[in-house]
This record gives C-alpha cells, sequence and structure tokens, in this order.
C-alpha cells in the first residue's frame, strides 16, 4: 500500500502539537505495516500556492498529464491511503491545505462529470484526518461553527474516498483544561487507529 502524508502546518514537528499526533500515529503505522510506502508531503516545505490562471485551465481539461501542474492531482491519485495532518485555524483548514485541495480536484482524474452529475474517482482508498483545535468543536454549541474537518470530510467524499476518520485533540487552548491528558487520549488512538488502518 501507498500511505500519503499530508502535513499542513508551519511548525517544526517539536512544536506542533498536531504533529506530535500525527508523527505518533506513523510510527504505530509502520510497526503494523512494514511494508507499506510512506510519502510525506509537507504543504510548507513544498510551498504551495494559489492556482494561477493555467493551473485553472488544467482543472477542467489536465489534457498532458505530463503537466508539472498536475503532479499534485497524479500523486493524490496514486495513492491507497490519507494521512492528513493540521491545526483548526478560524473555524476551518489552513488556507495552504485549501490551495492543495484545488491542485488535487481535477476532472478526468480525480472526479468525472456525468450525465448523473460529478462522480468521485478514488474509490476502496481510506483517510485518516488528524486535527488540534482551541476549542469545543467536536459537540455542544460550537460544532456548528466547525468548517475544517468537515470541509475536508466533504471534499475528500466528493472525490469518492468514505472511509473517513477523526482524530481531533479539542479544547486545547481552554483554561483549566489538562491539555495533556486531552493529548495523551489522541495520541492512544491514533495508535489504536494505526494498527488497523
Amino acid at each position: 500500500m501507498k500511505v500519503l502524508y499530508i502535513k499542513a502546518n508551519p511548525k517544526p514537528d517539536e512544536e506542533s502539537r498536531t504533529f506530535r499526533i500525527s508523527e505518533h500515529f506513523i510510527r504505530e503505522y509502520k510497526k503494523h505495516h512494514p511494508d507499506d510506502e510512506i510519502i510525506t508531503l509537507d504543504l510548507y516545505k513544498e510551498n504551495i500556492g494559489f492556482l494561477d490562471e493555467h493551473g485553472v485551465q488544467l482543472k477542467y481539461d489536465p489534457g498532458n498529464a505530463d503537466d508539472p501542474m498536475l503532479k499534485y492531482a497524479l500523486q493524490f491519485k496514486e495513492a491507497d491511503k490519507y494521512v492528513f495532518a493540521e491545526p483548526f485555524w478560524n473555524l476551518g483548514i489552513p488556507a495552504i491545505l485549501k490551495a492543495y485541495i484545488d491542485y488535487i480536484c481535477i476532472t478526468k482524474l480525480t472526479f468525472a462529470y456525468t450525465a448523473d452529475g460529478p462522480v468521485g474517482l478514488l474509490k476502496n482508498k481510506k483517510c485518516v484526518n488528524i486535527i488540534t483545535r482551541g476549542g469545543a468543536y467536536s459537540e455542544g454549541p460550537y460544532a456548528a461553527l466547525e468548517m475544517g474537518d468537515k470541509y475536508l470530510r466533504n471534499i475528500l467524499g466528493f472525490l469518492g474516498i468514505t472511509d473517513y476518520t477523526t482524530i481531533s485533540a479539542d479544547m486545547l487552548d481552554i483554561i483549566g483544561v489538562d491539555v495533556e491528558s486531552v493529548m495523551q487520549k489522541a495520541l492512544k488512538q491514533a495508535e489504536e487507529l494505526a494498527k488497523t488502518f
């Protein structure tokens, strides 16, 4: 299996609570799936930019598969499993992750328009999204404001990826919360999921 590990946080691994969980997941995954290939894609190191006019044209007519603008879509299509890792910013995902999504949503590669509407072309794949949030957005009155994990789940479902699991660490910036206890719970969840993912 080919696993694409997509990192969307400018912080280094040792300073990011998100990466503390995702790196633990990857280490545990390797223990249980030693023959799988893991490809790490750090969006900030890639310096992902916004689509230009040429990129927008390719979204609707990919034409030549050798076009360098299609490299992310082709890489994404070839993967069997996806691990996303990002913080929750301003009720959504970091802009760089949204920019990356724009690169991978390409007609005829990852989805297609049909007489019955759009159809995802990435069937039988699975995803885990690892997200850290400062407040309580998994449930309760603020859950309706959560547009990060919710967006990612919907856009990947649009591409055909419906086997989707979320590992979240919430309330990390709430005064009085035992942050380490929250982190340990998420780390344990990551450890358990890594066995069967």
